[in-house]
C-alpha cells in the first residue's frame, strides 16, 4: 500500500500543501571524493573549517541532536525521517547524481530501497551539472562532466521507472514526480522528456510529472517548451541576489576601488529575499513555489559567497506562512533538509536547536488538511 501522502493534487483545493524538503546525499565517504578532495570527505569537512568572515557572520553551522551523521546508518536515516515527520515536513527530494550510467552518493536512496524503510515519501531530482573543485556546476576544473545522448537518456529512463514504481513515491495527479536541476544543459530536452515518458509507458507506469528547476538564470522559460510539466523555484533566487549586488552596490563598491564583478562576498538580509520573492509575478506555467530557512555558501566558497543575513526562525516561519497561503499549487518546497555546506539547512544545529522546524511545524499545524488524495496511483 502506498502512503497517502505520495499521492498530491496539481490544484490545492481547500488543502494545505504537501511540503517536501530537497536532501543532499553528501555525508558519507565515496571514492570518487577520496580521490578527489582526501580520504573519509564528506560535507562534513566543507562545515567544520568554515569561520566567520565580518563581525556577527554565523559560522561554523555545527549540528544539533543528529550530530555529524554518516549516512550509511541506517538508525541516522531512521532519525532524519522521524524528525522530519514529527515537524510536517512530508518528503524529501534526493538529490541525483547519474552520470552516462555512473551513479554517485547513491547508497542512501539504494538503502531506503531496499530495506523499505523509511516510511517516507520522496522523489529524486536529478542534479545534472559537471562536478567541480569550485562547487559552481560551472566548467572550470571539471572533475566529472555530463555526457548527454539518447542511448543514455534510454537507460536512465528505464532506471527511473524502476524507483517509480516504489510504494512512497511522490506522484502529482497520479504520475511520478521527477525534477531536473538544470534543464538548460540537456542538448535536446524534448528528446529527453519524451524517452522518459515512453520508459515508463513501457514499464506500466504513468508517464512521468516532470519539473525543472528555476535555479540559474538559464533556467527561467517556459518549461513547456522543454518537454517539462512545470517548474519549481529555486530559493535562494541568484536573480534577486545578482541585481540587488550590481545595482545598488555595484556603483558604491567601484568608487572604493573594488571590481564588482569579481566580489569576496555578497550578502543580503534574509527579509530582503523573502519580501521579493512573495512579490514575484506569476508565470503562465505551473510554477511550484520554494521558501528557505537561510542561505550561507561560505563553507565551500573561499571567496564570492552568497550569504543571507539575519535569518531567524520566526521570520522563516513568517515568509513559509505567507507562501503557503499565497500557493494555488498542492506542493511547496524547502530549500533544503540538509545543505550544511550551503548553511541551508532545516535540522537542528548548535544556534537554534529544532527552532526552524518547530516553526515549521506551528505554519503547517495553523492550516487545513493536506490536498492530497488516498488512493494509490493507476498504472497506464
Amino acid at each position: 500500500m502506498s502512503h497517502p501522502l505520495t499521492e498530491v493534487r496539481l490544484r490545492r483545493g481547500n488543502g494545505r500543501p504537501t511540503f517536501l524538503a530537497f536532501y543532499l546525499p553528501q555525508f558519507h565517504p565515496i571514492p570518487e571524493n577520496d580521490e578527489w578532495w582526501g580520504p573519509g570527505f564528506t560535507e562534513w569537512v566543507n562545515v567544520v573549517a568554515a569561520r566567520p568572515r565580518f563581525r556577527g557572520h554565523y559560522q561554523p553551522h555545527l549540528p544539533g541532536e543528529l550530530g555529524f551523521y554518516d549516512l550509511r546508518l541506517r538508525e541516522t536515516r531512521l532519525a532524519q525521517a522521524s524528525l522530519a515527520a514529527e515537524h510536517r515536513i512530508d518528503g524529501f527530494c534526493y538529490y541525483h547524481y547519474w552520470f552516462n550510467g555512473r551513479r554517485l552518493l547513491n547508497r542512501p536512496l539504494d538503502e531506503i530501497r531496499r530495506l523499505d524503510e523509511p516510511d517516507l515519501p520522496f522523489c529524486l531530482c536529478w542534479a545534472n551539472e559537471n562536478w567541480t573543485r569550485e562547487w559552481d556546476g560551472m566548467n572550470r576544473s571539471v572533475l566529472l562532466a555530463q555526457q548527454y545522448d539518447e542511448d543514455d537518456d534510454r537507460r536512465h529512463g528505464r532506471w527511473l521507472t524502476e524507483v517509480f514504481a516504489d510504494r512512497r513515491y511522490i506522484h502529482v495527479d497520479g504520475r511520478p514526480l521527477f525534477l531536473v536541476y538544470r534543464a538548460s544543459l540537456l542538448p535536446d530536452p524534448r528528446r529527453t522528456t519524451d524517452i522518459w515518458r515512453s520508459e515508463a509507458t513501457r514499464a506500466g507506469l504513468p508517464e512521468p510529472f516532470l519539473c525543472r528547476v528555476e535555479s540559474m538564470l538559464t533556467d527561467r522559460t517556459d518549461p513547456r517548451k522543454l518537454g517539462f510539466d512545470a517548474a519549481v523555484e529555486f530559493q535562494p533566487d541568484w536573480k534577486v541576489l545578482t541585481n540587488f549586488y550590481r545595482k545598488r552596490l555595484g556603483k558604491l563598491l567601484r568608487r572604493m576601488g573594488f571590481n564588482p564583478q569579481e566580489p569576496r562576498d555578497r550578502r543580503l538580509l534574509y527579509t530582503s529575499l523573502a519580501s521579493t520573492a512573495l512579490g514575484k509575478a506569476v508565470p503562465d506555467w505551473v510554477r511550484f513555489t520554494t521558501v528557505t530557512p537561510s542561505w550561507d555558501n561560505s563553507p565551500r566558497r573561499k571567496r564570492g559567497a552568497f550569504i543571507l543575513e539575519q535569518s531567524t526562525p520566526a521570520l522563516y516561519g513568517e515568509w513559509l506562512a505567507s507562501a503557503a497561503a499565497a500557493t494555488p499549487y498542492g506542493l511547496l518546497f524547502i530549500n533544503a533538509w540538509n545543505e550544511w555546506g550551503e548553511g541551508c539547512h532545516l535540522e537542528p544545529d548548535r544556534r537554534w536547536g529544532s527552532g526552524y522546524l518547530e516553526a515549521h511545524r506551528q505554519v503547517v499545524d495553523s492550516l487545513v488538511a493536506p490536498a492530497v488524495a488516498h488512493a494509490a496511483p493507476q498504472a497506464g
